[in-house]
């Protein structure tokens, strides 16, 4: 099967292939295998691209999407409270049912949006129905998605035996791929962090971890992970607010990866974004949401508030970087930079359709420039993901929307009640010393 998006603005994100002011993509099988200002393939079901921006679907590298039945409740949160309401008050009333929910609107959400690509950092896992019902969230979705298993933060409690059980029913080269959540060495011992790495390598999963500086009590995650010999290139660090100069350069030379969440990082007090140091340092940063009860779903507000606040740190950035951070760094970082992240000939054909004739971006002189600083997700009118349309003329294909967001309002709705708190913007949870 082959599909033509014909007569759009390219941006491949791929130095090699450049960019196109009118431009023609040809997927072949699900794989990009051209991309020139004009194609001749008259078998080819042809999309009109014309008045569209033809760039790679983003990749968000880390989002706790579980969560997605109470967006926008922890919008004044800090960082306390949201550990207190999410993981204290909220968490132990989801059923599996509940997380089923979350992960699949939420995945769908994000695709709806233009994210081909994301990494779900599960941390509800309460018992195996648990984890698999937020694995069949993400199946159920037609997107890429890793399923990133994370143990109970604060637990030593060995996670190789689920983690291989749940291996066992991901089989590779699929849409839906797994990684390891680790626990850092903030919250549990260098001894658990070890075996959990080990156990990653033998089932050939990459892994992701929360870190940030110790703050008051001087800890030093990056210096810990390499003096034990624990960094490695197939890890990405998470947020990393604050980390020492020395640390960054850890973090290079490992080749390890980061994942900045800058709306979350900014609003809960975690320090500013590392963007621009970690540019500095050597390391390719990648962008992620985080969680949707404290932040928006979408990657160009991300991308912009990443950009506006280190500009004016700095002077730093440009929209190019922005974007490179959003595609084909967030692939790398995932382990997938052979499968998606550009418009490459030989990958994965992950495109999204951005509308160039809407009012809020027309006219687009600078394709890359409007889409940081003015892009938002009502413009995303196509997606494919590997060659397959799942959002077509600015619709989900094949989805159910309503009766899926009634479902999830059935479940928000209980979980509140059973836990007791107001959904009328009145309740504020404790902080943990409360």
């Amino acid at each position: 099967m082959r599909t033509l998006l014909s007569g759009g603005i390219v941006v491949s994100m791929d130095p090699a292939v450049g960019d196109l002011a009118r431009g023609d993509v040809l997927i072949t099988d699900g794989v990009i295998t051209e991309v020139a200002e004009r194609i001749d393939a008259p078998d080819a079901e042809v999309i009109d691209a014309t008045g569209r921006i033809v760039l790679p679907g983003f990749v968000d590298t880390h989002r706790h999407t579980w969560q997605t039945a109470f967006r926008g409740i922890g919008a004044d949160w800090t960082f306390a409270e949201y550990r207190v309401a999410m993981h204290g008050t909220l968490k132990p009333h989801y059923r599996p049912e509940d997380i089923y929910l979350g992960n699949l609107l939420g995945r769908l959400e994000a695709l709806h949006s233009g994210v081909t690509t994301m990494l779900d950092w599960f941390h509800a896992a309460q018992s195996p129905e648990h984890s698999d019902a937020a694995l069949a969230g993400l199946r159920d979705a037609p997107a890429r998605s890793i399923f990133c298993l994370g143990g109970e933060f604060g637990s030593p409690d060995p996670v190789d035996g689920e983690l291989r059980r749940i291996r066992d029913g991901v089989p590779d080269g699929g849409l839906v791929t797994m990684a390891l959540g680790l626990r850092g060495p903030l919250l549990t011992t260098v001894d658990v962090v070890a075996a959990d790495l080990k156990v990653a390598a033998e089932l050939g999963l990459r892994a992701s971890v929360h870190v940030g500086s110790g703050g008051a009590n001087g800890s030093r995650p990056i210096a810990e992970f390499h003096d034990n010999g624990l960094l490695r290139e197939t890890t990405t660090f998470v947020h990393a607010n604050g980390i020492d100069d020395d640390e960054l350069l850890m973090l290079a030379d490992a080749g390890s990866s980061v994942s900045i969440s800058p709306d979350v990082e900014l609003k809960m007090g975690f320090g500013w974004p590392m963007t621009g140091r970690m540019l500095a340092a050597g390391v390719r940063p990648t962008f992620s949401i985080d969680d949707c009860p404290s932040a928006g779903g979408d990657m160009f507000a991300t991308m912009r508030t990443a950009y506006v606040v280190q500009r004016g740190l700095d002077g730093s950035l440009n929209s190019r970087d922005l974007l490179e951070f959003a595609t084909v760094d967030g692939a790398r970082a995932c382990g997938l930079s052979a499968r998606t992240g550009s418009l490459t000939p030989g990958k994965d054909a992950d495109v999204i359709l951005l509308r160039a004739d809407d009012p809020t971006v027309f006219p687009v002189t600078d394709p890359a420039g409007t889409i940081v600083a003015a892009g938002h997700p009502g413009l995303v009118d196509t997606v494919l993901v590997a060659g397959r349309v799942v959002k077509r003329d600015g619709r989900l294909v094949g989805v159910d929307l309503p009766a899926l967001q009634a479902r999830l309002l059935e479940s928000r709705n209980r979980i509140a009640a059973a836990a007791g708190i107001a959904l009328d913007g009145t309740w504020r949870p404790p902080t943990e010393s409360e």
